[in-house]
């Protein structure tokens, strides 16, 4: 249940960055309130998850989720460069991430 939370709140940070390009510097009401709930969500979840999880595996698996997702959410929705260096960039950082929990499965 523990992963579950961190996934979904991966997923919310991911949410909470386009909420915040979207407010365009807090000018944008309903961007800006999505951003907050998005942040309250993804924080409040990672907070939950961290009761059962070691830190450092659980903090590396959610910035890593919200860094890839809103990498590629921005190649996709946004327009964003999609070159090889990016995308080779992306796959080093689920590469750490599965990294870190291999290294933490023996706890």
């Amino acid at each position: 249940m523990a992963w579950i939370m961190i996934v979904a709140a991966g997923l919310f940070e991911v949410a909470m960055a386009y909420s915040l390009k979207l407010s365009e510097g807090f000018t944008k009401p309903l961007a800006t309130v999505g951003f907050a709930v998005f942040a309250a969500l993804s924080f409040g979840l990672l907070a939950l998850a961290l009761k059962r999880l070691d830190v450092g595996v659980a903090y590396a698996a959610w910035t890593g989720i919200g860094a890839v997702g809103t990498a590629v959410l921005g190649m996709i929705v946004l327009g964003e460069n999609a070159s090889p260096l990016k995308i080779a960039s992306i796959a080093l950082i689920v590469c750490g991430v599965a990294g870190l929990n291999l290294a933490g499965a023996g706890h």
